[in-house]
Formats: C-alpha cells, structure tokens, sequence
C-alpha cells in the first residue's frame, strides 16, 4: 500500500454510486462494467442494513462490478420500469441486461456469491 492509500484509507474510500431516472440508462445500462442496482428507500430499516453491507462489499468488488443504489422514492420511473413491489430489491446487470435479482435482506455469503457470478 501506497503513502496516497495509508493518507487516504486506499480502496476505503470506494463506495456505492446513486443513480437517478435521469442518469439510470447512462450509470447502468451503458455500463461497462456489470453493475449491482440495490434499489431502495430511506424509511426501510433492512434497506439500511443492506446499505452497510454494500458499503463494506465495494471495495472489495472496485473496477470489477460498479455497486450502485437508486432511492425508489425519489425516482419511481425506474421502479415501475423493472415492477418493483418491495424494498430492498436488487437487480444485476450485465452489457445492458438485467440478469438476476435478489428481493428482501439477504446474507453476505447470498450477495457476494451474486457479485462473484456477475464479475466472472
């Protein structure tokens, strides 16, 4: 590790990306890099718990899968687009393609096997 990484806390830094209605075919459908959608509210407790683990799961996934989240209360567009009926949902995407998807809190073992699939 680099004195820029020990200064800055390195791959530390590397978090989940917001998307928006707006920027949602840029962020992730023209992705180059396969891409983790955790669509989400701010008054859903699990969607809290799985933002946590999220933030712990990007560094570790940095340059291989892009970790993104989109407030389904704020961009209901993309919501309806892919029939969001509950929160947390999360959708994979892979060359502009939704290829799995995982609905309700699930384990760390569950989303890093998801993200191990998608990056391969």
């Amino acid at each position: 590790m680099g004195l820029i990484e020990k200064l800055f806390g390195g791959s530390h830094t590397v978090k989940p990306l917001e998307t928006s209605d707006a920027t949602f075919e840029a962020d992730v459908m023209n992705s180059e890099l396969p891409v983790m959608l955790d669509l989400w509210s701010p008054t859903c407790m699990p969607c809290k718990v799985l933002g946590g683990m999220l933030r712990e799961l990007a560094p570790e996934y940095d340059g291989k899968v892009k970790i993104m989240k989109l407030d389904v209360s704020q961009n209901m567009q993309t919501a309806m687009r892919f029939r969001i009926r509950g929160v947390p949902t999360v959708l994979f995407f892979k060359k502009g393609k939704m290829v799995d998807q995982l609905v309700g809190l699930a384990p760390m073992d569950t989303l890093r096997e998801r993200l191990d699939r998608l990056a391969a």
